[in-house]
């Protein structure tokens, strides 16, 4: 095994994570390792856009207010300013940066999507705005000197010492040996873990290892249990699931069943821009009702230069399949997107194992509450990258979550004895802790995968489908507990939010020990902002 080190390791080339590293460049030495190619993630992927507000009829207070809202009642709210207000900062880097987004006339050009009070969603190419922003600050890392990126580098397991988090073992995929790397401080940005789930719009990537390396060394886990479910995927057979951006509706498209007649104005004021919760459970319902396979997203009514020209990725894919987006019905369905648990931090990336940071999907901060609001995610990757960069920079001090105010609950996690290959694991996530869950179900998936013993022909494919297993198991222990319905957590047999009892967050620490996850509940992840030092 061959050791080297580094002053800061990020693990993920994302939003946050090159974010961060472009902060941290400032100060030393950085080495950014990237599971796939450098800038292969969810940030590169995503089409709608990055919700900031910076139009003159938008403010940071309304942001703030439409985020609160579809978090479902569970956003901190100081993360959620702290999101909202710096926004605007570091969406202006980017232009000064050479981020090309897309204008109306002199200005930039701002669009609407689900729950947004005003439009305040900028784009890039029409649909490919996460492209823009991933190829902007990787373009911006590589002019730095101080930034070393190291691509197909599968990160393993996290170096733990007396001291802290002290780096990470990973696999050099072109050599397939296993390596360490040493480093004064890690930062986790690792991205989602939708490729546990058996239909996603995540990459094949996502398999949630920040998650699962973050829970072995003993940190806490947030809100395992709220994970959001695209409303529009494309459903075609023999297709791999494809995002049909928010941006569609929020230009004008509707749902509606095979005869062309719409149904979300019966489930919600806001019909097709209501949260994204709430459009994912009535596709839900529909489909159950009428025994369909998909409904649809219809633009036909919609200029269908401006469809071709708005949404050109989208309109050229969908092409090559056969479909045209300005004259047909579009099949979709909900699929996996997005979770807004993760590892637990404070304000400024710090993790509650000292030395160890995590920003962007894998992190939880608690600004997305039980709901993601559309198009923040972009945001929240520059917001709180660059924040745990500066936070990496100062002063190593740890970060202790808040006291719990309820017992635990334990799940075990018994050793591995069935033989399971990835596929089963997938099944049994999408079918058990998937968009509609009970108590019956979320036992049989924490059986099922307490016993599974993940099958693959490599090291790396064996570390990704334990870290499947074990964050399905997180995600399941925390969603058992929670006996109420709330935001991207859907309970069949308590379908509604209990304000009085489950107006609180989740936390999930594993223990090697006793070989146990164990879940407890505290009303408020942040306490006072007190600095990054």
């Amino acid at each position: 095994m061959h050791d080297f080190s580094t002053e800061f390791l990020v693990i993920g080339s994302g939003v946050a994570g090159v974010r961060a590293a472009i902060e941290l460049a400032r100060v030393g030495e950085v080495l950014v390792l990237a599971k796939s190619r450098t800038g292969e993630s969810s940030t590169e992927y995503a089409q709608g856009g990055i919700a900031v507000a910076m139009n003159e009829e938008d403010s940071p207070d309304l942001h703030f207010e439409d985020t609160l809202e579809a978090g479902a009642g569970l956003c901190d709210e100081a993360a959620a300013r702290v999101l909202v207000e710096e926004g605007p900062r570091r969406v202006r880097e980017l232009l000064d940066w050479g981020a090309e987004f897309d204008k109306e006339g002199v200005g930039l050009a701002y669009t609407l999507e689900a729950a947004h009070s005003r439009n305040r969603i900028l784009h890039a190419l029409g649909d490919a705005t996460g492209q823009e922003i991933s190829k902007t600050l990787i373009q911006k890392a590589r002019s730095s000197a101080s930034i070393h990126l190291l691509p197909h580098s599968c990160a393993v397991d996290l170096l733990v010492g007396s001291g802290g988090c002290e780096g990470v073992r990973f696999l050099e995929r072109s050599s397939r040996e296993m390596r360490e790397i040493r480093a004064n401080r890690v930062l986790l940005a690792t991205g989602g873990l939708g490729a546990a789930f058996g239909q996603t719009t995540n990459p094949e990537i996502a398999t949630g290892d920040g998650f699962a390396m973050a829970l072995r060394c003993g940190a806490t886990l947030a809100d395992m249990e709220f994970v959001q479910f695209h409303p529009t995927v494309l459903k075609l057979e023999g297709t791999r699931p494809f995002l049909l951006t928010e941006a569609l509706r929020g230009e004008g498209a509707h749902l509606c069943d095979a005869s062309g007649d719409r149904f979300m104005a019966g489930y919600h004021p806001l019909a097709e821009l209501a949260p994204r919760d709430i459009v994912s459970r009535a596709i839900v319902r529909e489909l159950e009702t009428r025994k369909e396979p998909a409904v649809f997203l219809d633009l036909r009514h919609l200029d269908s230069t401006f469809v071709k020209s708005r949404f050109p990725n989208i309109f050229s894919r969908l092409l090559n399949l056969k479909l045209d987006l300005r004259r047909d019905l579009i099949p979709v369905y909900p699929a996996a997107h997005y979770i807004m648990g993760g590892v637990a931090t404070d304000l400024w990336g710090r993790a509650s194992i000292p030395g160890l940071y995590a920003a962007g999907e894998v992190a939880c901060s608690g600004a997305h509450g039980a709901n993601r609001l559309a198009s923040n995610s972009l945001l929240e990757g520059l917001v709180f990258g660059a924040r745990a960069g500066q936070s990496m920079a100062g002063a190593a001090s740890a970060w202790s979550p808040p006291e719990t105010t309820a017992p635990g609950f334990s799940v075990s996690v018994p050793d591995s004895e069935v033989a399971t290959p990835r596929w089963a694991l997938r099944n049994t996530l999408t079918e058990k802790v998937g968009m509609v869950r009970t108590a019956s179900g979320l036992t049989e998936a924490i059986t099922v995968l307490g016993l599974a013993r993940p099958t693959a022909t490599t090291e790396d494919r064996r570390s990704e489908s334990e870290n499947i297993r074990l964050n399905g198991l997180a995600m399941a222990a925390a969603a058992v507990v929670r006996k109420e319905s709330r935001g991207g957590h859907y309970r069949r047999d308590f379908p509604r939010e209990n304000e009085e009892k489950w107006k609180c967050h989740s936390l999930v620490v594993y223990s090697s020990e006793t070989n146990q996850l164990n879940v407890s509940r505290l009303q408020a992840l942040q306490e006072q902002d007190k600095g990054s030092s």
